[in-house]
């Protein structure tokens, strides 16, 4: 015989009903119907629609009801709250169920009646009574689990083991009320509950894949950048990647750990290729640091040079080999290069001082060479070579006696006394060309072979002969173009 009402049922009725409340949206309250606020709980909304039972006999006793304090008028909260939707449906137990008159229930199915427990407490419609409020508590359950798939909340797997939980007791199960249409519910929530989780399966694949993908690109890039040279702009790429691995989520742990050793790898390789850059660097500016404080040494025992030629070449070297030097460590390559660069400037401050004064002597110099310009600018070659040539030799020997000049009028002075000296050249190569015998012998040469063929010409015309003297005014023409341009050179 099935077992007879025992306590405990109150434990599993508040948790359905809180799970009720909690489900529902707060609305205001009209204040025109305070009476009409919903109970809070399953239990309320049973109380409110049930009688209680007489005092039962000794026996079985069924769980007490608990009711709304007589005393007591509506609850009145201070924020409104909308009437909770009752999650107990309630059901009429008379047209499922009866009691005989020994008390055992029985509920009615498709497949005939079932005596479902044994009611000793009082009235038969109270037994009935009690065992509807077992049915409705058990569809309210069911209630709440199509809820969830119709709202989409919680994991459809677990709606869909409760669901088969609940489908296993309906054929024993100690409530009257309509257990076919009950057991018929529990089976299409059973099926909704396959096809949510068939269907939440393929999101966290579909999912999943994107998020490999996802993860799979950022080793890709990773790979890439393991191989770059920018160490500063890929160390701070790599950082924000591990940000934004750890924002992925989705991928099982096994897949998961692959990637992130591949990720892993080429971060590594980046960081050993980094730190061997810069260890290496980190050498190579050590050795610069030997190098110049090597050639400071050098530029500062120099510095008080007074052979300023030689020295500023060994100053220029000096520069060439700090360039190539490199660089030192950062902390210290200013202070190398502030200190060679100070024996530098020592050095050429002392020569420029040095010079200065020199050019204040060289200054009357530069005036008794302006002077010999002045005389040296008249001569001219062509009236009389010899003359230049005396009057150019004089000036000559007058500007060696005169003594230096300062430096930034060497140049002008100088090129003003070279145009006088390439004119009296230039007349007196002129000259000779003229006067050469064998340049003299050759224009005899070609003036005499002109006049020949011209002579032969004019008898040929004079004869009559137009071929001969077409061949002889060629001939002359051609030694009279020779004649003039051996001239030409010669002037």
């Amino acid at each position: 015989m099935p077992a007879a009402d025992q306590p405990g049922e109150e434990s599993v009725e508040h948790a359905l009903a809180a799970e009720a409340a909690a489900e529902t949206q707060p609305i205001p309250e009209k204040e025109s119907e305070p009476a009409e606020t919903a109970p809070a709980t399953a239990d309320a909304v049973r109380a409110a629609a049930t009688p209680s039972a007489g005092r039962p006999n000794p026996g079985p006793r069924p769980s007490p009801i608990p009711r709304p304090s007589a005393g007591r008028g509506p609850h009145k909260s201070a924020v409104p709250v909308a009437p909770v939707e009752p999650l107990i449906e309630t059901s009429d137990p008379t047209l499922w169920g009866r009691v005989d008159e020994a008390g055992t229930v029985f509920v009615r199915t498709a497949t005939g009646e079932r005596e479902v427990g044994s009611w000793q407490a009082g009235e038969p419609e109270a037994g009935l009574t009690h065992y509807g409020r077992r049915y409705d508590d058990f569809v309210t359950e069911i209630s709440l689990l199509e809820k969830r798939l119709a709202t989409k909340s919680g994991d459809p797997k677990a709606t869909r083991t409760q669901a088969q939980q609940l489908r296993e007791t309906v054929d024993t199960l100690a409530a009257v009320g309509d257990l076919d249409s009950a057991a018929a519910r529990l089976e299409t929530v059973i099926a909704a509950a396959e096809t949510a989780v068939t269907h939440a399966a393929a999101d966290r694949a579909s999912a999943k894949a994107a998020a490999v993908a996802t993860k799979e690109a950022l080793c890709v890039e990773a790979e890439e950048l393991a191989e770059s040279a920018q160490w500063k702009s890929t160390g701070d790429r790599l950082k924000t990647i591990v940000d934004e691995w750890r924002a992925i989520r989705g991928i099982d742990r096994k897949t998961d750990d692959v990637l992130w050793k591949r990720f892993a790898r080429a971060r590594d390789t980046f960081t050993r290729r980094r730190g061997s850059h810069f260890a290496e660097m980190d050498k190579e500016r050590g050795a610069a640091k030997d190098s110049k404080e090597l050639l400071i040494v050098k530029a500062e025992a120099l510095s008080d040079s007074t052979e300023w030629g030689e020295t500023a070449g060994a100053y220029r070297e000096l520069m060439v080999q700090w360039k190539a030097s490199g660089r030192a460590p950062r902390e210290i390559e200013d202070a190398l290069w502030d200190r060679f660069r100070a024996a530098q400037e020592k050095f050429f401050a002392r020569r420029l001082q040095t010079f200065a004064e020199r050019d204040s002597e060289f200054e009357a110099n530069a005036v008794v060479k302006e002077a010999l310009l002045l005389d040296a600018e008249k001569i001219d070659p062509a009236a009389d070579l010899d003359a230049a040539k005396a009057a150019l030799r004089s000036i000559q020997d007058r500007w060696e006696a005169a003594g230096k000049v300062p430096r930034e009028r060497i140049r002008d002075l100088d090129s003003r006394l070279r145009a006088v000296e390439e004119k009296v050249k230039g007349a007196e190569e002129s000259m000779w060309r003229k006067t050469d015998p064998e340049t003299t012998a050759r224009l005899a040469q070609f003036r005499t072979r002109y006049e020949t063929f011209a002579a032969q010409a004019a008898k040929a015309t004079a004869a009559g002969d137009t071929r001969r003297a077409k061949e002889a005014s060629a001939q002359a023409a051609q030694w009279l173009e020779w004649l003039q341009a051996a001239e030409g050179a010669v002037e």
